[in-house]
Formats: C-alpha cells, structure tokens, sequence
C-alpha cells in the first residue's frame, strides 16, 4: 500500500511494556511499522524486534494459527496475532497488550502456570480399559469422530481464558479450555473416563462456576464453542445427580 511518489503507509502500533527489571507497572511505547495489505499483528511486531526496538518481548512460534502462542490483547479483544490484520485497524493506532486475567512476566508474554495445573485434573487422554492389549485397535465411526471433533480443535491459545468473566473474578475457576478438553475426551467412543472426570468437572469450581455469558466461545479462533461444551456437560451432570438421587444403585 503506497501512494504515487512510492511511499509506504504506515501504522502506528502502541505495544504494552513491562519490564519488571525497570518498571513497578505497564507503559506503552509507540511504534510506526509499515501499513501492508498482508500483514498481520505478528508481522508488525517482528518489524519492530527486527528494526526498531529489539527488546520488544512476545511468544511466537508456528504463525499459522496452530500453535496458539501469539495470543494477545488487540484494540482490547483477545486475539492470535498471527491472524489478526493491521489493515482491520486502519488508520490505527492498533494498542498491543498482553492477554488479561493472566500474572504479565514481560511485555506480551503471560504466564500460563495455572492452565497447565488445573489441565491434568480433568484427565485429557483416551482413558481405556487396563485389560486391553497395547495394539489393540479401537475403530470409530465418522458419526463418532464427529461427536466430539470440535472440542478436539482446541490449540490452548488461552484466549477463552482472557475472555471469561468468570475466569476474571474467580481464579478457582476450571476454566473454558480445560472443560470442552474434557468433553473431546468424554464423548469419544473409545474413552472409558467420564466418571474418573465427573468430581472436577462438576465440582463448584468447573462447570457450574460457568455463568454462560458465552464470551470464550466469540474469541476462539477455532470455532471449539467452550461455552457450548460447558452447558452440554451441565446437563450430563444434572441427569446423573437425578439418577443418583431417584434411582435405586443398581438401576443407576
């Protein structure tokens, strides 16, 4: 994008610093990087560590909406970097901070230490039974993968968590990736750990902590619907709390 005389447009991109060495709380520090039809928040912010400020700090790594590590905060929406335009912002400023409701370690860069503890406890693999040999072979149908393909979408960006009020006001929270993981596992026809789940998953702190306000669903990148994945599994745990409540032991 140029005029006549050859000149490059710009944009202005206003990046949140935090340089816990040096500052007791964010700044912000303005940058001008070249206005180009293809390129993304993540391209711009490479042109100022590669040209302007080499102590710019951010994640990265695979810049095809796969890896999920350049999740940020852009013009106040949490978005992947590498997917998000500079010409959506034009004429800008386009304001880069770091992903909210997670500790800021530097700059962009967040850490993600309470994801990674509260992910083992809702068990995110095949659980099968010990008796099976270790080539057996568990077919599955394409009506089967369907069930649970879209939770399986999920790349841990963690901008379902930045975008969860819930998550905000109540760190206890399980959280909406850590659930509809979950759900990929309880609904495939090969696992046999629904209820090696079901304490967590229906615990205070999991699904019934979900207000549905539906936010985390709205930035995920990947269409994996978190907020859809919780209230499908409120309703599982509704109807086994009733089975248990009615039902005689055996006939649960």
């Amino acid at each position: 994008m140029s005029d006549k005389a050859g000149k490059t447009d710009t944009i202005t991109m206003r990046v949140a610093r935090y340089r816990p060495e040096r500052e007791s709380a964010p700044t912000w520090e303005s940058y001008q990087v070249p206005l180009r039809e293809e390129w993304a928040v993540l391209d711009g912010l490479n042109y100022i560590k590669d040209h302007l400020d080499g102590t710019v700090t951010y994640r990265w790594s695979c810049r095809m909406g796969i890896c999920g590590s350049c999740g940020m905060t852009v013009n106040g929406e949490p978005k992947l970097g590498c997917s998000t335009f500079l010409t959506e912002y034009s004429p800008g400023p386009v304001r880069v901070g770091p992903l909210a409701n997670f500790p800021v370690i530097r700059d962009l860069v967040v850490d993600i230490g309470d994801f990674m503890a509260k992910l083992p406890t809702v068990r995110p693999w095949l659980i099968t039974s010990d008796g099976a040999p270790d080539d057996a072979e568990f077919r599955q149908t394409p009506r089967e993968l369907e069930d649970y393909k879209q939770y399986s979408m999920c790349i841990n960006c963690m901008l379902c968590y930045s975008a969860c009020p819930v998550y905000a006001l109540d760190p206890d929270f399980l959280g909406p990736a850590a659930i509809a993981l979950a759900q990929r596992y309880n609904l495939d026809s090969r696992d046999e750990g629904a209820e090696d789940r079901r304490d967590v998953l229906a615990s205070a702190e999991g699904v019934w902590a979900c207000t549905f306000v539906g936010e985390c669903s709205v930035a995920c990148p990947k269409g994996v619907d978190p907020a859809g994945a919780i209230q499908r599994y409120k309703l599982t745990a509704a109807n086994a709390a009733l089975k248990h409540l009615l039902l005689p032991r055996g006939a649960r």
